[in-house]
């Protein structure tokens, strides 16, 4: 089925206040999750809303919570996300970075204990809205890992996600890197199993270390895991990302000593910076028009497939997703309703085709 990117968002802010959420907070996550469906990272979207909500009633993701400062010295400011929703924590946090980093010039930002930050190109664009730049490393913990190292058998990691962000000029769109560290989401594997379809080959290992297109292996038990991107490169900066974001923030990283409540917490180690603190804005402004003019210059390896650089690919998808509306299948849709009547929604809500 397709619905319109509107009526699913009314949707599941609905669901949101209904299970203990201001209008405002459950808006901005609602529309967080609809954002990266028509983005087309279906992994992070609203997909996750009944997964949300188990949380939220086992009291493992609590609604009406704010960010907490728990440390501010000049450039570094340190917060707790206080197991609330992670959009409005991590939007909170780099907000408050944003407007630091005007005074600093550069910000050292982390973040701890925050449920589901989310599709972690939100807090590059909150940077880009001000006009800087800014870095991010996500760990993932709360849970068992599902990312095997370069080499390993088993899992180590979950799938720590790496985010860059440079705004864009008045000739050039942003340019926003936000990838996870393995080779795809874990989500997309979620996305695969509802439409009862197999996955590339090269992307996983069953639970006996053995490559798999299955992915119900990733849900079994024991499980599988997914692999790293860039072999040991990825492998690399998966463990970088969680002494970054783990260490430095002090929420801990997926080493097994710490609890594991079977929820869904993220640290995020940031870096944000104002560019027009080290060169010429309009200098730096005609640098990135030349350098993506260039990179998109380059003959195409297939015809029918121009050259494209990091956010080409999201933006052609809202654009096609706005216009079409928002796949959803069966199984994901079904449960999306079950959560929905579960918490006092009338089952005509739903009833979009």
């Amino acid at each position: 089925m397709r619905i319109q990117a509107e009526n699913l968002t009314d949707i599941v802010t609905t669901i949101f206040e209904k299970t203990g959420s201001t209008a405002d907070e459950a808006a901005l996550v609602a529309g967080s999750l609809v954002k990266a469906n028509l983005m087309g990272h279906d992994s992070h979207g609203v997909g996750l809303v009944p997964t949300y909500v188990r949380h939220i009633q086992a009291g493992l993701l609590i609604p009406g919570t704010s960010a907490e400062c728990v440390k501010d010295d000049g450039a570094i400011m340190m917060f707790d996300g206080c197991r609330g929703f992670g959009r409005r924590a991590g939007g909170e946090a780099m907000e408050a970075a944003a407007e630091r980093c005007r005074d600093t010039g550069v910000v050292l930002m982390t973040l701890r204990n925050a449920h589901h930050i989310g599709r972690i190109g939100a807090y590059g664009e909150i940077a880009m809205a001000h006009g800087l730049i800014s870095m991010h490393f996500v760990n993932v913990i709360d849970h068992g890992p599902t990312v095997a190292p370069w080499g390993g058998g088993e899992a180590r990691y979950v799938t720590n996600p790496v985010c860059i962000a440079v705004p864009g000029t008045e000739n050039t769109e942003p340019t926003l890197l936000d990838m996870a560290t393995s080779l795809i989401a874990l989500g997309k594997a979620r996305v695969a199993m509802s439409k009862g379809e197999q996955m590339d080959e090269g992307l996983m290992i069953d639970a006996d270390g053995k490559p798999t297109t299955d992915p119900s292996v990733m849900y079994g038990d024991p499980k599988g895991a997914l692999l790293p991107f860039g072999d040991h490169k990825g492998s690399g900066l998966a463990l970088m990302c969680e002494l970054l974001a783990g260490g430095l923030s002090g929420g801990g990283t997926i080493q097994p000593n710490n609890p594991q409540l079977q929820s869904i917490i993220n640290n995020m180690f940031t870096i944000v910076v104002d560019p027009a603190r080290l060169v010429d804005m309009t200098w730096l402004h005609s640098e990135i028009d030349a350098t993506i003019n260039y990179v998109k210059s380059a003959r195409p390896a297939d015809p029918d497939k121009p050259v494209i650089v990091a956010g080409d690919a999201e933006r052609a998808r809202t654009a096609e997703r706005m216009a079409a509306g928002i796949e959803i299948n069966d199984e994901a849709w079904a449960e999306i309703t079950a959560t929905g009547e579960g918490v006092g929604m009338e089952n005509s809500v739903f009833d979009v085709a």
